[in-house]
């Protein structure tokens, strides 16, 4: 199995989430069979989880991307949310579902969540591959569906990145930190 040096540990396999995978995009199947679904992937690090999930989603539905950044080079939120919601995505009367990689401190699904509501959904709904609720900022806010919860840890892989690396992992692991320090 590919595991670069820099990886202290592999907290869930490949195997692992292929099986989550599979089983959120049943729940997904089940729940948007007739409603030709809107799903939104957040750029950059969903970008795996998302390609992955839609191919196990076996109803119609439309996809369409956006960006939405608080962390640039560091480990840790800025706490600033810069959103790029993109012209030309029509949302209004739509059924929304905002797919996203981790759900950390909430800043960014908060703020995204409260743009598109003033857009005018049919619903709106959250899937999250991974959780770390004791990162939460913003109190009381959850997704709707999620892969993985997971402790207040630095992870990478599939997707997930440190500084543009590792995104191409087939599993989330935590890095050694001499990497990051």
């Amino acid at each position: 199995m590919y595991c670069p040096d820099e990886i202290e540990r592999i907290l869930i396999s490949e195997d692992e989430i292929k099986a989550k995978v599979a089983e959120m995009g049943r729940v997904l199947t089940e729940e948007y069979k007739d409603k030709n679904p809107l799903f939104i992937c957040v750029l950059k690090g969903s970008v795996v989880f998302f390609a992955d999930l839609m191919r196990e989603m076996h109803c119609p539905l439309e996809i369409n991307f956006l960006k939405a950044s608080s962390y640039g080079s560091s480990t840790v939120s800025a706490g600033t949310v810069k959103l790029d919601v993109g012209a030309g995505i029509e949302f209004e009367g739509r059924h929304v579902v905002i797919v996203e990689d981790i759900l950390d401190t909430a800043r960014t699904l908060y703020s995204l969540k409260n743009d598109l509501i003033t857009r005018n959904p049919a619903s709106l709904k959250i899937v999250t591959l991974l959780d770390k609720p004791s990162r939460r900022v913003v109190k009381g806010f959850t997704a709707d569906y999620t892969g993985f919860a997971i402790d207040d840890l630095f992870v990478v892989g599939y997707g997930l990145d440190y500084d543009e690396r590792f995104r191409n992992l087939p599993y989330v692991g935590t890095l050694k930190p001499e990497v990051y320090s």
